[in-house]
């Protein structure tokens, strides 16, 4: 069991994260690390909850699909508590329901399906056409080039280490005001080799799911998640498995938002592995309110 308040910079912590404590039957315990942030990330309960679930699925059944809410911040300071209820086990579909909780109180629910392998009718999108990861700025490039003049919180989060690299094709829309369409290209790879296990490597792409999803819902309005005058967090999260993939490659996360109003803004996403195959969709609904002026 990961100590609380460990620090996330490689591949190994964050599969030393997702390595759950089992209480009893049904019932984990997962750590919290150290990122910097006020509330836990919401790609780790994601892929936590995820974890509990897969641990309870009969064997040779595989995630196909996951709908989940964020029902309240959750506390980086504290463990979280993960109960897994056994909804159905069908002839070749199982559904899993997971809680997490923390204080006492449900912070995250999380519904998944599971399916035995299957052959069927086939068919996909294309990827787009876009630079490769190799032509595109790492981190500190980023900085050199484009952030030194950025706020400090948006220095700060792109320079911060993390489990896996990030690479945006457009640096656009987080160093200017600019209305820009609501679409947006980023190349992610772990750092550190990815995992053996099938139900973790679906637990790492859950995790990295939720980055930037959110963010691309404001490129229309000439904001982002690091304004201060913006009010964001995610509200559900919903994500499809498509293929298989040993994730020890590149990744594209094509994103776009085809809705916002209301205080809510809806975004989709695409995750393509270097070859082009789709691998994973994803849709995200989250708030974005902008803050009574001071």
């Amino acid at each position: 069991m990961p100590r609380q308040g460990n620090k996330l910079t490689d591949m190994a912590q964050l599969l030393e994260i997702l390595d759950l404590e089992k209480i009893e039957e049904g019932k984990y315990r997962g750590a919290s690390p150290d990122v910097g942030w006020q509330r836990v990330f919401g790609g780790l309960v994601i892929s936590q909850a995820l974890v509990a679930a897969c641990r309870t699925a009969p064997e040779g059944r595989h995630v196909h699909s996951l709908h989940a809410y964020f029902l309240r911040p959750g506390d980086p300071s504290l463990p979280i508590l993960y109960e897994v209820e056994n909804m159905r086990d069908g002839g070749s579909f199982s559904t899993r329901r997971a809680i997490a909780i923390q204080h006492g109180k449900p912070i995250f629910a999380l519904s998944a399906s599971f399916q035995i392998d299957e052959s069927g009718l086939t068919h996909q999108i294309d990827m787009p056409d876009v630079p490769a990861p190799e032509t595109l700025p790492d981190a500190r490039e980023l900085y050199d080039t484009y952030l030194k003049q950025a706020p400090d919180h948006v220095r700060a989060y792109w320079l911060r280490e993390r489990p896996v690299e990030v690479r945006p094709v457009s640096m656009a829309h987080y160093v200017s005001r600019e209305r820009l369409t609501p679409s947006q290209h980023i190349w992610i790879k772990g750092n550190g080799a990815p995992p053996a296990d099938r139900a973790l490597r679906a637990a790492v792409l859950a995790y990295l799911s939720d980055m930037t999803l959110l963010d691309t819902s404001l490129f229309a309005h000439g904001q982002s998640v690091f304004d201060r005058d913006i009010q964001a967090a995610s509200l559900d999260h919903a994500m499809w498995f498509h293929a298989e993939d040993p994730l020890d490659d590149w990744l594209l996360y094509t994103q776009d938002s085809p809705f916002a109003g209301g205080a809510r803004g809806l975004s989709r996403g695409a995750i393509y592995n270097r070859s082009g195959r789709l691998i994973a969709s994803t849709a995200q609904e989250g708030l974005i309110r902008k803050r009574a002026d001071d």
